[in-house]
Order: structure tokens, then sequence, then C-alpha cells
């Protein structure tokens, strides 16, 4: 049987871009017969949505499924859920994507890593001295993940709480990089490195945008929407490098659709266009 089923899993989900990247390629892979659906599911509702997919629930049989994409809150919550998980994402505790085997094996890997280096290196971003981390969380480790491959010293993480910056500086050591913590109230230092990384919510880094330096380096700011953000707008605007969130979303998508269709290469410009005109036809900067 033909593994043609797909989807994307979260709580909420409506707002998701996924379904709009993933059937871009399916339809420039000329793959007619796939489907990739969004479903709203909770922490709670995890094992049971995974079990009935095993076992071929919902009228589906289980030999259909090819992948899953994840987002909050289940990233970390559909781990102990896996077969096993790649390396990758053992290394932040965080899995965004499944893909089911020929034999019936559910197994995690981590895109959010490899598609956040992508994308800076898409606008020229390869190598750092030094680098900052704004926030804390599964999107902020695998920041920190990808600076291990292109940061050559100190990473430079500000947070909100005295939990949060330990559970960074643990992470540091885990991945390799060496991490020093700061508190958020003065994240208006920030911005003299080279690359800032926004991990935050919808927000949160708008008053922080009158800081932005006469010389900005490279800002990620790992929102789509809105877009841009008050701070991309300002460092866009004294001439800095800005990457968004879509560049994120379409590369780990780009891998994604790579591993569970086995096509390869996806796309990337098909799927970066659907995403753009899904918000309007504004990109990133």
């Amino acid at each position: 049987m033909e593994r043609n089923r797909a989807g994307v899993l979260g709580s909420p989900i409506s707002h998701s871009l996924s379904p709009v990247l993933h059937r871009a390629a399916y339809a420039a892979l000329g793959l007619t017969g796939w489907r990739y659906d969004p479903f709203e599911v909770d922490e709670a509702a995890l094992p049971g949505f995974l079990a009935g997919l095993r076992a071929g629930g919902a009228g589906e049989s289980p030999g259909e499924w090819a992948g899953l994409s994840l987002t909050m809150p289940l990233k970390r919550a559909v781990i102990p859920l896996l077969d096993a998980i790649s390396d990758h994402a053992a290394s932040v505790e965080a899995v965004n994507t499944v893909v089911f085997t020929e034999d019936g094996r559910l197994t995690g890997d981590n895109t959010d890593i490899p598609g956040i280096a992508a994308a800076l290196r898409e606008h020229g971003v390869t190598t750092v001295e030094s680098a900052v981390v704004l926030g804390a969380g599964a999107t902020a480790a695998s920041a920190l993940a990808a600076l291990a491959r292109i940061c050559t010293g100190e990473v430079t993480a500000y947070v909100r709480s005295a939990a949060r910056a330990a559970e960074m500086r643990e992470w540091g050591e885990r991945l390799g990089v060496r991490v020093r913590t700061e508190d958020w109230g003065d994240a208006a230092k920030a911005f003299e490195a080279p690359l800032v990384i926004a991990t935050t919510p919808a927000g949160a880094t708008d008053s922080l945008a009158a800081y932005v330096p006469e010389r900005p380096g490279a800002l990620f700011d790992v929102l789509y929407h809105p877009w841009p953000t008050a701070l991309a707008a300002a460092w866009s605007a004294r001439g800095g490098e800005v990457v968004g969130g879509l560049d994120l979303l379409v590369h780990q998508a780009v891998l994604q659709v790579e591993r569970m269709t086995g096509r390869a290469p996806a796309p990337l410009a098909a799927m970066r266009a659907a995403g753009e005109a899904a918000l309007g036809g504004v990109r990133p900067a």
C-alpha cells in the first residue's frame, strides 16, 4: 500500500502554514495522490491519536501514513510515544517530525536545527564569532544546536527567570556551546552581537526595537505572523540582515517533505512562494 498521508498536529493548529507548504510541495512534485491535513491535538490527546494511527483508526489504514509534523505543545511530549529518535532530536529533547517506517515504527527527528542553519546560510551567515539568543524553550535550544555549528565563541542568552537561565546553560553544556545568561531586563544590550536570534512570542521584543544600533549585524526572528515584527522592521530600516520565521518554516518543511516522501530535493521555491501568498505576499526582508 502506498504511503500518501501526512499531517500536522498541535494546539492551536488553525494558524499553521504547514499544510500550505507541504501541499505546494506535493503539487510541484506531481504527487497527486498525497494528502496533508491539520489536526487539533493537545498533549492529553496525543497518545490516543498516535495509537489510533498505529491501529488504523478513523477509517484509515496505518500503512497509508508517511509522517507527521509537530508544533507546540507536542515537541517534547511525543518523545516517550515513539520507537526511536534521531541524534538531532535527542540533543535538544524536541521532535518536530515523525516518520512512519515500512515495519510500522514511528521515528522522531528535528528539522528545526538544520532548518535554522540553512536559513542563515541562505542569507550569507555561515560563521560568527559570537551570538545572542533572546528567550528560552524548545526553539531556543534548537537555535543553540544550530549555533554549535557556526559560532566560534560565546552565546549570550537573555531570559526572564533563574530557572530559564539554568536551563539554557545546561543546554549549552550538552550541545558544546559556551553559554552566558543575562536578565531579560538588560536585553537592549544584546544588539551589538553579529547575530541575534529572537525565539520569543509575538510582541515580546517590540519594546526593544528602539535600541537597534546604527550598524546592526544579522537578526533571525523566528516569528512569521504578524510580519514584520517591530524589531525586524527597525533592524531592516538600519540596513541589517534580517532572516524571518518563514525562512525557517520553509527550510525545515523542505527536510520534512524529503523524509516523508523520499523525494529530493523538495521544491524550495514553490513552497516559499506558497507561504508568501498565504501571508498576503509579505516576505522576510
